[in-house]
């Protein structure tokens, strides 16, 4: 073996090195969110493949800059949620967002839009507290008593609701929800930091992290199933 050969043996060393950590830190870094994919695998659906459900839960999102309608993303989850009520796959909508949110109260948004679309107003149950994905599972399962549900948020979100709801004990499917104009950059940089909101989420589900508010059980969700 030459000089140069002995020489250049602590390089490939050390590159190897730089090699393998970088593929440990990037499997470290994709562990949560491969195990959303993983979890929610075969509890995916489009809105004509939905299954049935007596309630489906829909996620908050922006509110319009008038802050009485929804944000388009926002109203794509509620013709979806509002056609599987329509088509007699659910039949109680809970909306669930952040009541005092910047940009408007969002469980009341929803439900005038709701409303708006024929939706009954007894059909409909509003959720102000549910600030996070998580919180809106749990609240869902220990505040409305929950244990079946769809769940309706755009693609690049929905495997972590299902999965995250499905981790406190709710029977989930998720269904996508409409997204017209959604453009391919907008897509590409929601489903990046849905990847990165992963590890949150992850965190959150290993530790049973209890919900920033606490409510007693309400009966809301019962009684507007019992009503018909």
């Amino acid at each position: 073996m030459t000089d140069a050969q002995e020489k250049a043996k602590p390089v490939r060393r050390w590159r190897r090195r730089v090699v393998l950590g970088a593929a440990a830190a990037l499997l470290l870094t994709s562990a949560p969110w491969l195990w959303t994919q993983i979890a929610a695998r075969g509890h995916v659906h489009d809105e004509a493949d939905a299954p049935a459900a007596d309630v489906v839960i829909v996620l908050g999102g922006e509110v319009a800059a008038d802050k009485r309608t929804p944000a388009p993303r926002l109203a794509g989850r509620l013709d979806t949620a509002a056609a599987l009520v329509d088509s007699g796959r659910a039949r109680v909508i809970l909306v669930s967002g952040d009541g005092g949110g910047e940009s408007g109260d969002e469980p009341a948004v929803m439900t005038a839009y709701l409303t708006g679309l024929g939706i009954v107003p007894r059909r409909i149950v509003a959720d102000p507290h549910g600030l996070d994905t998580y919180d809106t599972c749990v609240r869902a399962r220990d505040v409305y008593g929950i244990t079946r549900a769809l769940v309706v948020t755009q693609a690049y979100h929905l495997s972590r609701a299902v999965t995250l709801c499905r981790q406190v004990g709710i029977d989930t499917d998720g269904v996508n929800a409409r997204c017209g104009g959604c453009a391919a950059g907008l897509l590409a940089s929601k489903a990046v930091r849905d990847y990165f909101a992963s590890g949150k989420a992850a965190w959150d589900a290993v530790r049973g992290r209890p919900p920033a508010i606490t409510s007693p059980p309400n009966p809301q969700v019962r009684d507007a199933l019992q009503t018909g």
